[in-house]
């Protein structure tokens, strides 16, 4: 892709404008905690004092935002907290340009290492960076200093009181997640009875499985119907793709597929169900043609052999569902596995030794991380000097727009910084013209507590309608402070263009491109595939000694390599890079093969023989085979060679040329759907190569 368009591409990413549910009360609750310390911080200590308390119970409501299965409260006292001390050290050292140049780019650079923590540990430290460059500029004295620190403290704190006292919707991120994965099953049942073997995105389910990590005092207030759903939910995916797979036994035609095409029909009906209950706290409202199709006995009639099983077994598992929904069942196990209360997320205290050891894993060459911490280091650094040298005044707006805008992948940092620019031009403008017109402090409190508001209320609309809010709750709060905003538009509009500018320009110079990676993240996924195969098979071979926890954990892993190159080739899109032999249509085309070999891997899990089955002795050499071609096919893929899966050829072959008992079918013919995918798999490499 050339630089005109990528540019072209993001800028439009930028400026997009998505349908979002609003969520009016909470960011009600957010502007009256804003609104209750700019009145309290004014009356007792006057507006400039509660100029810098409002930008910490901004800050704090903003990461209540943030997507994370942490309590809100915590965020927000580590909000405030943090920007606390962030202003009050900051302070200290501003008056010195080499001092708190070396300060700001230490703070910058632990905010840009803080994004091996996640999305929301680099948001939160990053906007704390920004608005320190703000904050440090209000004090006149230690002192000063000192009391600004405790009131942006303090404005964390009442966000944090405002959430214990009039929470909404409690648990709701928690709700949503396990609603989204149980409605992702609804859809997927519907979409079967199209397409028998439609693809399945395992991102739901991986989201509320993050979301059902809770700590021990999470456990202890949970409700019921958000234990246990998400590990049904689980088992649901493979007996569903297994009934509708005419490979298993049901035919493409005839009064066993039609059978089979209402079963999947009241499925995901009942499942729609559930979600709705859960995501509302509501009683299951069950309908009743999809119960008298689950509860015929019709299919002990029409269907037999692996395809009645599964639906049995589907049956089963929606009664679960519906028991766990209406919150009269704890269940969270598969058959076998040893009761598990909760999956355990550390506490906070528990968390810092976590982050450590992240952020001390990214300290390497190549990784996205340190890259992204050394240009956001650099640019803050370069911005606050030219912002410094510049006849204008408050220079610190091109640093502080260049380290909120800076994101470690070149998406998001190119949409961002137009969406910023053009985002402040109108915000600001209009703030402006509002405060030359009614200069009065009273009004330009009220319009700053006006302006989070709607910021709050649109935040996940778009980011270009969010900076307009935000640059607007800016100008009113530096107006409220005595600063002549309406004289010196101009100069805030040059600055903004000139962090931007800057941004863009590190990231053009110093790039962290995703494109050359995409060999790396698909020979991680083939890694991951084979090993899962290789588990599956395994369990055939010796049921006795092989437990499902290592299949589970087989099949997590995959699963995750395949939504790290997912998000990887998303990332790559817009790139202005060349390929590295893997075009679009190859790369396409890849994910399709890996993706058909993970689902027969599925398909033969759902048929996992008992503990009491007769072992599959074939299983265990084919096994062996997959994964020791997978490996070195991997290997091929990172050296750009076409990865050549001959073992599992020599294992099906010397099979079927041994005398003795026949190979177990079911095996034998899951080994050759994975071997078909793998050659899929080579020959899209082979076309990519040719085109390369």
């Amino acid at each position: 892709m050339s630089w005109l368009r990528a540019l072209r591409e993001t800028a439009r990413s930028g400026l997009s404008i998505e349908r979002r549910r609003l969520e009016p009360l909470i960011a009600l609750r957010g502007a009256a905690g804003l609104a209750i310390v700019i009145g309290i911080s004014f009356l007792l200590f006057g507006p400039v004092t509660a100029v810098g308390s409002a930008f910490g119970a901004f800050q704090a409501a903003i990461a209540t935002f943030q997507r994370s299965w942490r309590p809100r409260p915590v965020l927000a006292l580590v909000s405030g907290a943090s920007l606390a001390v962030s202003t009050f050290v900051g302070y200290l050292t501003v008056t010195h340009t080499v001092l708190f140049l070396a300060l700001l780019m230490l703070w910058t650079f632990a905010a840009g290492m803080a994004w091996a923590a996640g999305p929301t540990g680099g948001i939160i430290a990053g906007s704390n960076v920004a608005i320190m460059l703000v904050t440090v500029t209000l004090p006149t004295s230690v002192a000063d200093a000192a009391l600004h620190a405790l009131t942006i403290a303090f404005g964390g704190l009442v966000q944090a009181a405002l959430i214990v006292l009039f929470p909404v919707r409690r648990w709701g991120a928690q709700r949503d997640a396990l609603a989204d994965a149980l409605a992702a099953e609804a859809d997927y049942a519907r979409r079967l009875r199209e397409d028998p073997v439609a693809p399945f995105d395992p991102v739901p389910l991986m989201t509320a499985r993050s979301a059902a990590a809770v700590t021990p005092r999470q456990a202890r207030n949970r409700p019921a119907d958000l234990h246990g759903a998400r590990g049904v939910a689980e088992r649901l995916r493979p007996v569903l793709a297994s009934l509708a797979d005419p490979a298993l036994g049901v035919p493409a035609e005839g009064p066993e597929r039609y059978w089979v095409w209402e079963i999947l029909g009241a499925a995901g009906s009942l499942l729609d169900s559930a979600a709705r209950a859960v995501r509302h706290g509501d009683p299951v409202q069950l309908e009743e043609t999809a119960l008298s199709v689950l509860k015929s006995p019709d299919t002990d009639v029409i269907l037999t052999g692996p395809p009645r099983r599964a639906a049995d077994r589907l049956v089963s598992l929606l009664a679960d569902v519906v028991e766990i929904a209406e919150g009269t069942g704890t269940d969270d196990r598969t058959p076998g596995e040893p009761l598990v209360p909760h999956r355990r997320r550390p506490t906070l205290l528990k968390l810092v030794p976590v982050i450590y050891r992240s952020m001390r894993r990214e300290l390497r060459r190549g990784s996205m991380i340190l890259r992204h911490a050394e240009r956001v280091t650099a640019v803050a650094a370069s911005g606050y000097l030219i912002g410094t040298a510049l006849p204008l005044g408050h220079g610190y707006w091109a640093p502080m727009t260049a380290v909120m805008v800076m994101r470690p992948e070149f998406t998001q940092t190119y949409s961002r910084s137009m969406a910023r620019f053009l985002g402040t031009v109108v915000g600001v403008a209009v703030a402006g013209a509002v405060v030359q017109a009614a200069p009065a402090v009273g009004v330009s409190a009220l319009l700053a507590v006006v302006s989070a508001g709607l910021m709050y209320l649109l935040m996940r609309t778009g980011y270009a309608v969010s900076q307009v809010c935000a640059s607007a709750y800016v100008v009113f709060l530096l107006g409220m402070a005595g600063d002549d905003w309406a004289q010196n538009v101009t100069e805030r509009v040059v600055l903004t263009l000139l962090g931007g500018l800057l941004a863009m320009l590190a990231y053009a110079v110093y790039p962290a491109w995703e494109t050359p990676r995409l060999r790396d993240r698909l020979a991680g996924w083939v890694i991951t595939d084979g090993r899962y195969a290789a588990a599956v098979l395994d369990r055939y071979a010796d049921p006795t000694s092989r437990t499902l926890d290592e299949v589970r954990d087989a099949l997590l892993t995959t699963r995750e390599a395949r939504v790290a190159w997912q998000e990887s080739l998303d990332r790559a899109q817009h790139e202005p890079v060349r390929h590295r032999g893997i075009s679009r249509t190859s790369a396409a085309d890849a994910q399709d093969a890996l993706a058909q070999f993970g689902r027969v891997t599925m398909l033969m899990e759902a048929h996992l023989p008992a503990v009491s089955a007769t072992p599959v002795p074939e299983a265990a050499e084919l096994a062996e085979a997959l994964r020791r071609a997978t490996e070195e096919g991997a290997k091929a893929v990172r050296e750009r060679r076409i990865p050549d899966w001959e073992p599992v050829r020599a294992a099906l072959a010397r099979q079927a040329d041994e005398t003795g008992p026949p190979p177990d079918s079911f095996v034998r013919n899951g080994a050759i759907l994975l071997l078909r995918a793998l050659e899929d798999f080579s020959r899209a490499l082979e076309i990519s190569s040719g085109r390369a």
